[in-house]
């Protein structure tokens, strides 16, 4: 029979050849102290922790490391497109909110629901200046950057020149940069001006084919090509930029944007050689048949130069030019001073709607067209003296050697250089 004995436990301590059994107590105490023996050891061996897991995190760490760097270049890519997707969006809605904004403008005009109360006697004024348009860089990216680069406080210089005309274009860029003028651009109708441009560091611009302009920049003759500007301009003021247009026969003598006034929509030299035929005057037409009635009051004014004139970028000024250019497709025969004029002038009667355009006619002596140089001001001593800003050509056929000889004149101090020339074109 087997003995019923008891098995001495880790925590039974003996002493001698065999003791007396710890107590309940002491066998407690003896356990907790192995306890906290062991758990200091645990802690030094695993600080954290004997079942620790690590994070997400730090076990995704090593991964991201690795794929950080495909993903980023395609995010970058991604975002690239994004933005450039957006890029175009917002181009096409500032295109659309432009549009709406020069019907607005169109439709409103006449329409102001402001009142306003007058003022004494005297004191009332009408508004002169409209307000410009929106730019819309859209209508051409292309030339907008050009303007950017070439315009000084939004306005600049613009002449339209083909082959016909080379040689009177190198006088006419030499002279504006004797005089220091930085705002002016040569809108090349053909590769022989835009390469001489270029080959002169002249600011050139070379339109889009074209084929309805282009065929008439190659070949035209000189009303030919001044007809294209009235096409050409309207995209200058959709961009914002107020055009003083110059025809190539033109001497530059000094800056004109420092005698502009820019209170109309447009401000024109004048065909007029003095003050009545340049600002107008009351010519009275004589019928004695009439009796009593026989004299008729008649207002006149000589027209204004379509060659040189500073338009602003308002809803009439593109009116205007809309206008012109429309006239002149329909009317091949057409001289575009002609027209030019009639829309700027001609007022609202049956069956015709004229255009509501504020207009100024500048100085005729600081402006100065060639009838006012060689039948008044090369025969006058006093007049001799005045320098004037610009001088056109426009009264006779023989630029070229004209415009030389306004250069020995006014520039080189050569008294007798205009003596030669008769007053007009015989």
């Amino acid at each position: 029979m087997p003995l019923a004995g008891r098995r001495d436990g880790p925590l039974m301590l003996r002493g001698g050849g065999g003791g007396k059994p710890l107590s309940r107590g002491s066998r407690i105490a003896v356990a907790v102290a192995v306890g906290v023996a062991l758990g200091c050891v645990c802690a030094f061996l695993y600080p954290n922790g004997l079942f620790f897991r690590p994070s997400a995190s730090a076990l995704q760490w090593t991964h991201q490391v690795d794929s950080t760097a495909c993903e980023s270049s395609g995010r970058v890519t991604n975002l690239k497109s994004q933005v450039s997707s957006l890029e175009r969006e917002n181009v096409e809605l500032r295109r659309q909110i432009n549009e709406l904004s020069m019907k607005l403008q169109i439709a409103g005009q006449g329409k102001n629901e402001t009142l306003y109360k007058p003022g004494p006697f005297g004191a009332v004024k009408a508004l002169r200046t409209n307000p410009t348009v929106i730019p819309d860089n859209s209508v051409n990216p292309r030339l907008a950057k050009i303007l950017e680069e070439v315009a000084v406080k939004k306005e600049l210089i613009v002449a339209l020149a083909n082959t016909n005309v080379r040689e009177m274009l190198e006088v006419w860029f030499s002279n504006i940069k004797r005089v220091g003028i930085p705002n002016y651009l040569v809108v090349a109708l053909d590769d022989n001006i835009e390469s001489l441009c270029k080959s002169k560091g002249v600011p050139v611009y070379r339109r889009d084919p074209d084929e309805g302009i282009d065929n008439i920049a190659k070949t035209g003759g000189n009303h030919a090509v001044s007809g294209l500007k009235f096409r050409v301009l309207r995209e200058f003021l959709q961009l914002g930029y107020s055009i003083l247009l110059s025809d190539i026969d033109i001497i530059f003598l000094r800056n004109p944007f420092d005698h502009l006034h820019r209170d109309s929509d447009v401000e024109s030299m004048s065909d007029g050689h003095n003050n009545m035929t340049a600002y107008g005057f009351n010519d009275v037409f004589d019928e004695p048949s009439m009796g009593w009635a026989r004299y008729a009051h008649t207002m006149r004014i000589w027209v204004y130069n379509s060659g040189f004139f500073y338009i602003r970028p308002t809803v009439p000024s593109i009116e205007l030019l809309d206008r012109v250019a429309g006239r002149l497709s329909r009317e091949p025969k057409s001289w575009d001073q002609a027209v030019f004029n009639e829309e700027l002038f001609f007022p609202s009667h049956p069956g015709y709607e004229g255009l509501h355009a504020s207009r100024r006619t500048m100085d005729f002596y600081l402006f100065m067209n060639s009838k006012v140089l060689f039948k008044t001001v090369r025969k006058d001593a006093g007049l001799k003296k005045l320098k004037p800003v610009i001088v056109h050509l426009n009264y006779h056929p023989n630029k070229l050697e004209r415009m030389k000889a306004v250069i020995e004149f006014y520039v080189n101090g050569k008294q007798d250089a205009l003596d030669h020339f008769p007053d007009g074109s015989e």
